[in-house]
């Protein structure tokens, strides 16, 4: 499993520095919404697998609900002339810090839990 995702995030990091693949500048707030909030959702799923309650299904739903309601706040926000795009920031980088606080308790507790056993033993 683990080689599957570092070969993968390897071949697609290659294609995406060889292929010279350009976008509008005007679609730049938007790209970085949607991974923003698809970084959010990964980030997730790690906490979730490191708690044991991992679902693909959730997942591959909150992935592209939260990409897709992280670029429609931005393109309202776009319309409005509001930006919107600052609630999406702070809810999905909020997030972010609080996920990564957890997983990084979860590790700690299982080096202690794995230091206790070799002591054990």
């Amino acid at each position: 499993m683990i080689i599957a995702v570092v070969l993968g995030l390897g071949v697609g990091l290659g294609l995406g520095f060889m292929l010279d693949i350009g976008y509008p500048t005007e679609f730049a707030f938007y790209i970085t919404m949607g991974l923003l909030a698809a970084l959010d959702s990964i980030i997730g799923a790690c906490r979730s697998v490191m708690e044991g309650k991992f679902d693909s299904l959730i997942l591959v739903t909150g992935f592209i609900t939260n990409a897709l309601l992280a670029m429609l706040l931005t393109y309202m926000g776009d319309k409005l002339g509001v930006p919107l795009y600052l609630a999406a920031i702070f809810v999905f980088g909020g997030r972010l810090f609080n996920t990564l606080a957890v997983i990084r308790r979860l590790a700690i507790e299982k080096y202690y839990d794995y230091k206790k056993q070799k002591t054990e033993n």
